[in-house]
């Protein structure tokens, strides 16, 4: 008899799986938030295009590094402490701008703490997986993961409340909802994963290093105090402070940077969730420039797109567990190169080019359920840290899609070079996984046997042949 979804969720903890959902969607909420508000902030302040990008995405670029972090303490902390750090330094920035009128270098530092939201990632979806069995591991990290939602509620929420209240305001509202995560996940958050307390000082040591380390940096480049300046130093940002913070990491760590598969990984999760909250954050500036849609509408459909986006991730998770995430990526990696060339090339009618999107984000959102249905199987013994690892390379994706679109705009007048690059980038994505497709699917075809109710693809002691990291 095949397993019911109720049947599914009840095979571990509900409530623990609500509080990681929550605890991701309020911080991806919070995350994103810039990019809701971007229209708003940057009448205020007469940002360049260049700087509308670089805006929206300092905080997806800090939650690349501080996800590194949190992912590496999840080894050794339990899950709801990590969470109530990500929440309260998340809302300084919500409670600055209400008493202070913040220039743009003050509010790329402040997006550095808004990346925690983003950071929740590497913490809500391993704790939600430590509370069910490995056959449902694709669907629970799917709909914990659809905490991309968030995203919903910034293009729906908060336009219409910086339009009557001021942008600054409409910051505060999310602090009510930052005060309900932080209520619920001390109620039901649970985390039963394993933990290494001997790693317990220098994992919260990384987490410290790593946030003044990319505050320093975001400033010093904006000065041009390493002798480049303004929007060609801050293309620097990503290189410097990722290295620096996988170079603090412990060398069985980093480790894993040196096996061919973690940067397969790396770069596909960088196209699916980092195309996906990179055109989250940059898609209102998108229809605004290009097709001249007001704040309001141009929010809404940032709403819609995120929805289609993250309702589906679950979806890939589903039909990973089904046919593999190897055989579904392959597809989407595809479907995304497609999308983006067809974008880039014919810069298409404002109808045509919504359906585009739609299409565009829905393969997003399959691809990233697909990924993390792989994840647990590669690494089962070290899927915290790999989470934050790939997580952060979704991160750096997200990074550079808004800045290199907000370039290309800003120098060529145009945005197709930038969906030119990132079809590009998706292809050869394609490519390498065609190339792995056989040797991953010697450990990717990891499912439950009805007949012999047990699981077939791992071994009597839960181990599969590729994994090789030990926590």
């Amino acid at each position: 008899m095949k397993t019911s979804l109720l049947q599914a969720l009840k095979s571990g903890n509900p409530k623990a799986l609500f509080a990681a959902f929550l605890y991701f969607d309020t911080g991806f909420t919070v995350w994103l938030l810039l990019g809701a508000l971007a229209p708003f902030i940057a009448e205020a302040l007469k940002l360049s295009d260049a700087q509308k990008g670089f805006m929206v995405a300092i905080p997806v670029l800090a939650a690349t590094i501080t996800r590194i972090s949190f992912g590496y303490m999840f080894q050794a902390i339990e899950a709801k402490k990590i969470a109530f750090v990500g929440i309260v330094l998340s809302s300084l920035p919500l409670f600055y701008v209400q008493f202070f009128d913040p220039s743009f270098e003050i509010i790329l530092l402040l997006g550095v703490f808004l990346g925690l939201g983003g950071a929740s990632f590497a913490v809500a979806l391993p704790m939600a997986g430590s509370n069910y069995p490995k056959e449902h591991q694709g669907l629970v990290l799917g709909l914990a993961a659809a905490g991309n939602l968030g995203a919903v509620l910034d293009g729906m929420l908060f336009p219409p409340l910086a339009k009557a209240f001021g942008w600054q305001a409409a910051m505060g509202f999310a602090i009510i909802l930052l005060a309900i995560t932080f209520f619920v996940v001390s109620k039901w958050a649970h985390d039963k994963s394993h933990k290494n307390h001997e790693i317990k000082k220098h994992a919260i040591f990384h987490f410290v290093a790593s946030m003044v380390l990319f505050l320093v940096m975001a400033f010093v480049l904006q000065k041009g105090y390493l002798g480049v300046s303004g929007k060609t130093a801050l293309l620097f940002l990503p290189a410097i402070t990722s290295v620096v913070a996988i170079l603090m990491l412990p060398k069985a760590y980093v480790a894993l940077m040196k096996e061919k598969d973690m940067w397969v990984f790396i770069l596909i999760y960088s196209i699916t969730f980092g195309g996906f909250v990179g055109m989250s954050s940059y898609v209102s500036l998108f229809l605004i420039s290009q097709y001249g849609f007001d704040k309001l509408s141009a929010g809404l459909l940032m709403s819609f797109f995120s929805l289609t986006g993250a309702m589906i991730r679950s979806v890939g998770g589903l039909i990973a567990d089904k046919i593999t995430g190897v055989r579904a990526l392959g597809v989407i990696l595809l479907l995304i190169a497609i999308f983006d060339a067809i974008i880039g090339f014919f810069m298409p009618p404002s109808h045509f080019a919504m359906v585009l999107l739609t299409l565009l984000f829905a393969s997003f959102g399959l691809g990233n359920g697909a990924t993390f249905q792989l994840v647990p199987q590669r690494w089962p013994n070290s899927t915290g840290m790999v989470t934050g690892l790939i997580g952060a390379a979704g991160g750096i994706g997200g990074f550079y899609l808004p800045a290199v679109l907000g370039l290309t705009k800003e120098s060529t007048g145009s945005y197709s070079i930038g969906f030119y690059i990132f079809s590009g980038l998706a292809l050869l994505a394609f490519v390498l996984l065609k190339l792995e497709h056989s040797k991953w699917m010697e450990w990717a075809d990891v499912r439950y046997e009805e007949k012999e109710q047990a699981m077939v693809g791992i071994d009597d002691a839960g181990h599969i042949e590729k994994d090789k990291h030990i926590d």
